[in-house]
């Protein structure tokens, strides 16, 4: 590839992340602040259509890893150049970090109202209740507050394993649906808004326990910059710690173990002959 092919690529994931987390983290801003959004089906639903919309616009460039979990599967199990893969992790996480920048430009006054609402004080204990739109947090603040018996409901090692388990779906079907010798995957054209409907199952299922996250860049983009937004410790380390080892190692270690499991178990069984794109 050169050299400003891979300029292009890496702008192609910082432009791809920045519409996956101004739609994914938007529709989070719209349900917590303002009540337009309820539940988290419908939450789930706007972070698929925007995932979908996200790898649209950029996969032809880059082909829209827009995570790193994703990036890491595919230097391992697909031939993806290692040295591409610092630059995409950087790409990534600084669009997700310019996407919770506009979105707090944008809802800054509906953040103030709610925190003075519920007498949140940013940065002190509770207050993952409003930084809960930009870091994620185990269990959910908003389904399952702030309090030592919420925090009982999952554990470090649940929402590690949560993680880690829609990380390796997520990656699973992402092998799955671009598999050329998958006769019943989609055509190429055709693959965003499946991988956008894994995300959308995955969140109804398992964002109650940790968010949903399932992308490191997602995470800690957002939550840097809530840390200097005045969420402070809250954002980093949060108010268990764990965000590194549930937010960015987990997906990391998932997203293999996803992609292990399709080349291994499934991939072998496949026909030999591709498939058509008629």
């Amino acid at each position: 590839m050169k050299s400003n092919s891979f300029i292009g690529a890496c702008l192609a994931e910082a432009v791809g992340t920045f519409l996956l987390v101004l739609f994914g983290i938007g529709s989070v801003h719209v349900a917590v602040f303002t009540g337009a959004l309820q539940g988290l089906g419908q939450v789930a639903v706007a972070w698929g259509i925007g995932i979908g919309l996200a790898i649209y616009a950029t996969a032809a460039v880059s082909g829209a890893h827009l995570n790193p979990a994703v990036t890491l599967a595919f230097a391992v199990f697909r031939g993806f150049g290692w040295k591409r893969v610092g630059p995409y992790v950087v790409a990534q996480v600084a669009g997700a970090c310019g996407a919770a920048a506009v979105l707090y430009g944008l809802f800054h006054n509906w953040i103030a109202r709610f925190e003075s609402t519920h007498n949140i004080v940013r940065g002190e204990a509770g207050s993952q209740r409003s930084a809960m739109v930009y870091g994620e947090y185990f269990p959910n603040p908003d389904v399952a507050g702030t309090t030592a018996e919420a925090f009982a409901l999952v554990s470090h090692a649940q929402a590690f394993a949560a993680e880690a388990l829609g990380t390796g779906l997520l990656v699973f079907f992402i092998f799955a649906l671009i598999e050329p010798r998958n006769g019943n995957a989609p055509s190429a054209r055709a693959v965003a808004f499946p991988i956008g409907v894994v995300v959308t199952v995955l969140i109804c299922l398992l964002a109650v326990l940790t968010q949903g996250g399932f992308n490191p860049a997602r995470d800690f983009g957002p939550r840097l910059f809530a840390f200097f937004a005045g969420w402070g410790e809250i954002a980093i380390p949060g108010p268990r710690g764990g965000f590194f080892t549930v937010y960015i190692l987990a997906p990391l270690v998932g997203g293999l173990g996803g992609a292990a499991v399709y080349d291994f178990l499934l991939r072998p069984h496949l026909p030999h002959a591709p498939r058509t794109t008629e």
